[in-house]
């Protein structure tokens, strides 16, 4: 696995977005979705085009995370689920304004 840059249940107002593009696949803490943050050389757009899709449990979201060839992660949820499993790291998370975000490329 190679990184550019706790576990939590999911309740249903505490869902994560995923949204499926060609080659990755975007998922976000709902709550962070059309949200702008900055700090330093780093910005972080949570556009709705690329990141609102499907909202899903932690169950879903492992199962997505598995077959994923790539992905772009944002949110203390959805990271903190990714790092519990395994998918991800400490040192593949970066923060802006204090919100994680990773992007994973797996092959």
């Amino acid at each position: 696995m190679y990184c550019l840059w706790k576990q939590i249940a999911c309740t249903d107002e505490n869902m994560i977005s995923v949204k499926f593009h060609e080659n990755v696949v975007s998922l976000c803490d709902t709550e962070l979705i059309g949200k702008k943050f900055e700090e330093g050389k780093f910005s972080l757009n949570i556009s709705e085009l690329f990141y609102k899709g499907e909202e899903m449990d932690k169950g879903q979201i492992l199962e997505v995370l598995e077959n994923a060839i790539s992905m772009n992660l944002v949110g203390k949820k959805v990271i903190d689920i990714a790092l519990d499993a395994g998918f991800i790291n400490d040192g593949d998370i970066i923060a802006i304004e204090g919100v994680p975000h990773a992007q994973i490329y797996t092959r």
